[in-house]
């Protein structure tokens, strides 16, 4: 399912089987997550993709054909491609362990080819290892939805009482592992949208209410899913002094100006930007003792324009998922 233009709808498109590279493996692909970011491109917010551009960046399949030189993978294997597909390995933020910042990294989905098609190309060294007892569409949101949740989660610190503003794909796995670590979280949602504050406290939610409202209690951090820059200034007034906003999406509305003291008493307002390599592997073992459980709203291939559409909605209980036969 081809992405052509802004303003178009994917397009199916038949092309050739496509052969690997020098260190890289050929993926059948199983499912691949559908993500908000996948929307930010068709919408135009993300400004640089390859066209035409075969979208979808949390792809779960099995090795199917291996280029020159991979080593560590074989034929069969079952891996994760996430959203970083590649990077230089020599800049100044690669040799500090901030690989998610290089300036020449490559994206799936965005640079590159991504899931949304039968087979992928994968750079087998930004490849992960998918093993236990999820199904491929079960495993396909923690590609990103999980990785970004968790990186944000780190970013967000210790704290004991966590919001988490906008109740999506990310947020849903967040706030397991959060329980998971004896956290209180309070979930925020769109206003009027009872059935995800009601999905919120089912996965263990001690408060859940409207992005517009404040919580019974201040926080000591809040991540914002959502792409809505209003809703800074008011996780900022949720937040107790010396509380952390993090803003975990790759694009966000303007956030709009705000008095100095919502921001006085050293609290503090950070984003999130792709995730590496480690994070993966931090990741995958906790999601596995948690253990994760991924709701999903699941869609064949061909209906990827419909997959999108529901993900536009926000009525998504949990994650969307193409499922690839």
């Amino acid at each position: 399912m081809v992405f052509e233009a802004v303003g178009q709808p994917l397009r199916r498109v038949e092309l050739p089987i496509p052969q690997p590279g020098g260190g890289q493996v050929r993926v059948r692909v199983g499912a691949c997550g559908v993500c908000r970011t996948d929307l930010h491109i068709v919408d135009g917010e993300l400004t640089q993709p390859k066209l035409p551009l075969v979208l979808g960046h949390q792809i779960v399949g099995r090795v199917d054909a291996l280029g020159a030189g991979v080593a560590g993978l074989s034929l069969g294997d079952r891996v994760g491609v996430p959203w970083l597909g590649g990077t230089c390995g020599t800049c100044e933020f690669c040799a500090s362990e901030r690989e998610n910042l290089c300036d020449d990294a490559r994206f799936t989905g965005y640079q590159q080819d991504g899931g949304f098609a039968e087979y992928a190309l994968a750079d087998a060294d930004y490849c992960f290892g998918i093993s236990g007892d999820y199904t491929d569409a079960e495993a396909a949101p923690l590609l990103c939805a999980g990785l970004i949740g968790h990186r944000s989660l780190r970013l967000a610190g210790p704290g004991r009482r966590l919001g988490l503003y906008g109740f999506g794909a990310s947020a849903h796995i967040v706030l397991q592992v959060a329980r998971y670590q004896g956290r209180e979280v309070y979930a925020f949602t769109r206003a009027g949208d009872e059935a995800g504050q009601a999905f919120a406290r089912e996965l263990g939610a001690c408060w859940a209410g409207s992005s517009e409202t404040r919580p019974p209690v201040a926080l000591d951090a809040a991540i914002v899913f959502a792409p809505v820059g209003a809703i800074v200034p008011a996780a900022l007034r949720a937040v107790a002094k010396g509380g952390v906003v993090v803003c975990a999406g790759i694009h966000m509305s303007d956030i709009p100006s705000f008095p100095y003291a919502d921001l006085w008493g050293e609290r503090v307002i950070r984003s999130v930007a792709n995730l590496t390599r480690q994070d993966g592997r931090e990741f995958f073992p906790l999601a596995a003792r948690v253990p994760v459980r991924t709701a999903l709203q699941s869609f064949e291939l061909e209906q990827a324009n419909e997959a999108l559409f529901a993900l536009r909605s926000g009525r998504v209980r949990g994650a969307v998922v193409l499922e690839i036969a």
